[in-house]
């Protein structure tokens, strides 16, 4: 499967300009004091200020002056990926681009084979460091196994590149919408990967971004499927069907099973939020709607769900 292309990095955007300054109104105009106005401060010609005795300039004796705040260090770009199976799988993409490798293995020894060559394959510099030190630089609480890798994203591809076909090949696309927790779409990615799917179709609004958590639960599939966002998802199912996928919907409701449906073509599947279920403009949008068969529960976790949907499709061929 083709590996995601690095992101182009370009300049750096700026920020819409200042609102413009309103200066002091004019002498005599609105606003100003009226004649003959005489301030608390000023001599009996207005002439300015009376100066006060006794009121030296500079700070006051025995007061020492405030040191100037320290400056904050630059905030480094990059998405770190922590864990064996993520960065291991980040390390051996050749569009990902590896920015640091931090470990808290006191001997190379400690560090897996697999990993040791596809750190010397890559040509990262390795820091090794406490695991104290390591553990500060990602979200606490991370399952780190010593290791993280700093990268850059990886570009993300449209829905043509991704789910182009040749004729007469058959692929699998996952579509999802609006499920937002990065911990099910990481793992819809991994049984993606495991089962051949093409890529995993996501929102761009109401759908999680590709960061750490989403390539922890994803064990490392962030780097082999690609993650394609599109802004209408209904126009996406519209074009993927012009592409020749047969857009089969999962509906626990749906008196039809997914075994028992025609899934010998192109399928894209299209998987709901859990509790939400598929908004009317999807549902619309796909060809047929198919459940699978439960007993003993009403519905099953959105990646469960996905996991063996794919498994079926993959089962009849």
């Amino acid at each position: 499967m083709d590996k995601r292309r690095p992101a182009s990095r370009g300049p750096g955007g700026k920020g819409p300009a200042p609102q413009g300054f309103k200066g002091p109104a004019p002498q005599g105009g609105k606003g100003s004091p009226p004649q003959g106005f005489r301030d608390k401060d000023a001599g009996a010609t207005g002439a300015g200020p009376k100066a006060r005795p006794g009121k030296p300039a500079g700070p006051r004796p025995g007061s020492a002056a405030k040191p100037a705040a320290p400056a904050r260090p630059a905030r480094e770009g990059g998405l770190w990926l922590y864990g064996h199976h993520p960065v291991l799988a980040a390390l051996e993409n050749p569009a990902r681009r590896c920015l640091r490798l931090v470990t808290s293995a006191e001997h190379p020894d400690e560090i897996a084979p697999a990993l040791q060559r596809a750190i010397e394959a890559k040509g990262v510099a390795v820091e090794h460091a406490s695991r104290d030190a390591l553990e500060r630089l990602l979200p606490a609480g991370s399952v780190h196994q010593g290791i993280a890798l700093k990268v850059e994203p990886l570009e993300e591809l449209s829905l043509d590149e991704a789910c182009v076909r040749d004729d007469g090949e058959r692929a699998i696309v996952v579509v999802l919408d609006q499920v937002t927790d990065p911990h099910n779409v990481g793992a819809i990615l991994r049984s993606a990967a495991a089962f051949g799917a093409r890529a995993v179709v996501v929102t761009d609004r109401h759908a999680p971004g590709a960061t750490a958590v989403m390539a922890k639960s994803a064990s490392g599939a962030l780097d082999v499927i690609p993650l394609v966002r599109v802004v209408n998802l209904a126009r996406a199912l519209d074009q993927l069907g012009e592409m020749g996928y047969w857009r089969i919907a999962l509906d626990a409701d749906a008196p039809a099973t997914l075994a028992a449906t025609d899934t010998t073509g192109s399928i894209a599947l299209v998987l709901g939020a859990e509790g939400l279920g598929l908004r009317r403009l999807t549902r619309e949008r796909c060809d047929t709607i198919a459940s699978l068969p439960i007993k003993g529960m009403e519905s099953l976790n959105v990646s469960n769900a996905a996991a063996v949907a794919l498994y079926e499709l993959i089962r009849v061929t």
